[in-house]
């Protein structure tokens, strides 16, 4: 499990560690590890041009000491000091390794990659203007980000004014809620590690990685019978959206229960059986998947699939309908419908998810799963995973009823539905990856992927978590 830890939390690990270890050891792991992904980033070291962007705390020490190793394995690394006080071990080392320093931005030269150790995990969103300037003089420049991008709120992954834009993150002991939630996750690039050595607590913020998946995903026993294996109900679809309940079967159907029961307007029956014919009608069911594409029958059908006391996937039309606690349900909002419910802007929704689908989860006593580019899903109780699968171009038409159908298949197998929601939305975001191969893609192409998404990481050799 990859997990994201608060600014307190990794202090008093940093504490502990530093309590037990000589001094400024911390510091020399950050700044090996932060080094050696500098030089993996150029493709070596020597003649190559770095520059660090220096803050007064220690994520500008961190930068010194970096810069400290490539100077010595003969890289043209100059600091620009954005404070009166620069760590001084971290500035001494850099001099005596060949390294310069400067407070002044037109003395600078042109450098192949921007060390951003502006502010660290303690800083407030927003960045300072001469800062600032220094971003945009050298905004066509790759910028690797010290622990976090400079400028974002840590710990819940807000942006408030200027912050870095970073091609890649070097973060230390663990990953931060800010890596791993919109919008600051967008702009942390990708995310490499350093193991330092700290002792983490458990953490409310957590992301989903292929040996949990695999984990969690059920499979047949020896004995299994279709119903034994779960049968998930599709309440979806209506004259003007037919596509949406192919759509939603079509991810109920993906093989991870033994029956798909469809029930809806004749015309759509018709049209659903044609396209998927082990699908059976009316009947007993251990989970419902209801709202795609319903209109204004989706009262209706939530009141029915309701009425049945079983797990419930609320979904697209329906959730206009959802009145109060749905214990048991999973909601699968995007930040408009989110917006919608919360009776709050859209944009709320988009610069606080993490305040608002905890919210939501809370106001409804159910799992909420708030779909964008990286995926929340939040209980009650305030838990949250993270879905880092998937691409841009899931963003399609349909991928949604997808989900929803998915989701529902895996709560009829007997997931409860946080990991039904986490775990459908991890596989949804990992089988578009796969069926868009770098290209565009369609909710089907989504769906007639899942088996196979299912069946490779079923069949694939355990690997090592990160954390």
């Amino acid at each position: 499990m990859l997990r994201a830890h608060t600014v307190e939390q990794v202090r008093r690990a940093e504490q502990a560690a530093m309590a037990a270890l000589p001094d400024g050891a911390l510091m020399q792991r950050a700044a090996a590890g932060l080094a050696t992904a500098v030089v993996d980033l150029l493709g070596g070291a020597y003649g190559r041009r770095v520059l660090l962007l220096v803050g007064a705390g220690d994520n500008g020490g961190d930068a010194l000491w970096a810069g400290a190793r490539l100077a010595a394995r003969g890289a043209r690394v100059e600091a620009l000091l954005l404070s009166e006080h620069a760590h001084d071990g971290g500035l001494a080392a850099l001099r005596a390794a060949g390294g310069w320093a400067t407070r002044a931005l037109d003395e600078l030269g042109d450098p192949e990659v921007v060390l951003d150790g502006i502010v660290g995990i303690g800083g407030r969103p927003g960045l300072r203007p001469d800062a600032v300037a220094a971003l945009e003089r050298f905004a066509a420049v790759p910028v690797v980000a010290v622990d976090v991008p400079s400028g974002v709120d840590v710990d819940t992954g807000e942006l408030d004014g200027p912050h870095v834009r970073a091609n890649l993150t070097v973060t230390f002991g663990t990953h931060k809620v800010a890596h791993l939630v919109d919008p600051a996750a967008a702009a942390s690039g990708s995310l490499h590690l350093v193991d330092i050595g700290l002792d983490l607590p458990d953490t409310a913020v957590e992301a989903l990685q292929p040996d949990d998946v695999r984990a969690l995903l059920p499979r047949p026993g020896p004995d299994a019978q279709k119903y034994t294996r779960g049968v998930v109900g599709v309440r979806a679809g209506s004259a003007t959206y037919p596509g949406a309940a192919l759509l939603a079967v079509a991810g109920a159907g993906s093989g991870l229960v033994g029956m798909v029961r469809y029930v809806g307007p004749d015309a759509v029956a018709d049209r659903v059986r044609t396209a998927h014919p082990e699908v059976v009608g009316e009947g007993r069911v251990q989970a419902w998947v209801v709202g795609p594409g319903g209109g204004d029958d989706a009262a209706d059908m939530l009141a029915a699939a309701r009425a049945d006391d079983v797990p419930l996937v609320v979904d697209a039309d329906a959730l206009r309908h959802v009145d109060g606690p749905l214990p048991g349900a999973v909601l699968t909002p995007h930040a408009g419908e989110l917006a919608a419910m919360l009776e709050v802007a859209r944009e709320e929704v988009e610069a606080r998810p993490l305040e608002h689908v905890r919210a939501a989860a809370q106001r409804w006593g159910c799992v909420v799963l708030l779909k964008g580019h990286h995926t929340l899903v939040a209980d009650p109780a305030g838990r949250v995973r993270v879905t880092t699968t998937g691409v841009p171009w899931l963003a399609t038409a349909g991928a949604g009823d997808v989900l929803a159908g998915l989701v529902g298949a895996l709560l009829a197998a007997g997931l409860d539905p946080f990991d039904a929601a986490s775990v459908g939305s991890w596989v949804h975001g990992a089988a578009a990856t796969e069926a868009a191969g770098g290209g565009p893609l369609t909710a089907s192409r989504v769906a007639v992927q899942l088996p196979r998404l299912v069946r490779e990481t079923l069949a694939a050799p355990r690997s090592r978590s990160l954390r």
